[in-house]
């Protein structure tokens, strides 16, 4: 069976898995015990990233009878968060759960797997992956890094961060000393940004010392349980720089063609079905969480539009240099903007004018 076939498989998500359940006592007698480590890039104490590694060793154990046994241990019990795919890569563990943008210091293809700024929100992000041709691309590249993936879980667009002050001109920009992820400091930093970056965990010390001026992390169910907003009340949005945010589960490519085909169905099928709970969590959890802030003292502000079209310049030129000297990036890229195009044509016809509609009636 192709890998193919097993994303086709998994984009039916849990009407597959609960199929697949109730045939789980018959695989589970003719198949092995497999016992495996997967090492998180996130704590515990955020239970929709975390959480999402949880789903699928606990989904895997229900599909095999408890045969195919993943144990996820948070970041920094193994490896350090940021390191979670270099241990997958080395054999340290069999998969992780992480960012695929956390890796672009190695290579700034590693940006697709997670988000580009400017680019696809999370439906279309999923139509690309899944019918677009877009995880095979992402596993010819990964398979340099003797892994293969798997979408894990999308937060959708994320906030533009917290910020000590306001900014509302890009020369408010210069010389902030910015957490960021993915390519969202390389736009950032011919604007005059000095972009960090820090694990989870470590976010809200640096910004709580000033070490750092403005973080961004996630959207507000996150970022309040972090507590960013009691060290920084200016809250910005949109985080342009993720207009989707998708994880993603790393399985290094020897252990993975160990693996029966059953259980490389039940994997994709789980890992399926993490992903598309993830974003249903988010969109339920972050209005709730958004009233709090606001509660809490939050300033809420719009990036305006000079800031805007000065990120949205930048990144266009970071893009036509980086395929120009690269090409990985540049054949992944133009598959990813090719089919942003078609998508946001659509949008344009259908979800937006439904969008705008709404937002004059609520």
């Amino acid at each position: 069976m192709q890998r193919r076939d097993f994303l086709k498989k998994a984009s039916i998500g849990a009407a597959a898995g609960a199929a697949a359940t109730v045939a789980a006592p018959a695989m589970a007698q003719s198949l092995p015990s497999i016992k495996w480590r997967l090492t998180s890039s996130f704590p515990k104490s955020l239970d929709t990233i975390y959480g999402g590694a949880e789903q699928l060793a606990n989904r895997l154990r229900e599909l095999t009878g408890g045969k195919f046994d993943i144990r996820v241990f948070p970041g920094g019990e193994i490896v350090p968060g940021l390191q979670a795919l270099d241990a997958v890569q080395q054999g340290t563990v069999e998969c992780c759960h992480t960012a695929s943008y956390y890796y672009v210091g190695k290579d700034r293809t590693f940006a697709f797997g997670t988000t580009i700024p400017f680019g696809m929100n999370a439906r279309q992000t999923n139509a690309w992956m899944y019918q677009g041709g877009g995880q095979q691309l992402l596993d010819e590249f990964y398979a340099g890094y003797n892994c293969v993936s798997f979408p894990g879980g999308n937060s959708g667009t994320q906030m533009g961060g917290w910020w000590r002050k306001e900014v509302k001109t890009v020369a408010d920009l210069k010389g902030i000393k910015m957490r960021i992820g993915g390519l969202g400091g390389a736009v950032l930093t011919p604007l005059g940004v000095v972009p960090q970056q820090i694990a989870a965990g470590d976010i809200y010390p640096a910004l709580e010392k000033g070490t750092i001026d403005a973080a961004e992390w996630i959207g507000p169910y996150d970022d309040e349980k972090l507590g960013f907003y009691k060290v920084a009340k200016n809250y910005y949005g949109p985080g342009w720089w993720e207009p989707s945010t998708c994880l993603e589960f790393f399985v290094n490519k020897k252990e993975w063609d160990k693996l029966p085909k059953e259980y490389q169905a039940a994997f994709a099928c789980a890992a399926a079905e993490a992903n598309v709970t993830m974003t249903a969590e988010y969109d339920h959890k972050n209005p709730i969480a958004l009233a709090k802030l606001l509660q809490n003292g939050v300033k809420l502000h719009a990036f305006s539009k000079e800031i805007m079209e000065a990120a949205y310049k930048s990144a266009l030129q970071l893009y036509a240099d980086e395929s120009a000297k690269n090409p990985a990036f540049k054949k992944i890229y133009d598959s990813y903007t090719k089919y942003a195009k078609s998508q946001r044509a659509w949008f344009a016809v259908a979800e937006m004018p439904m969008d705008q509609f709404n937002q004059t009636h609520r």
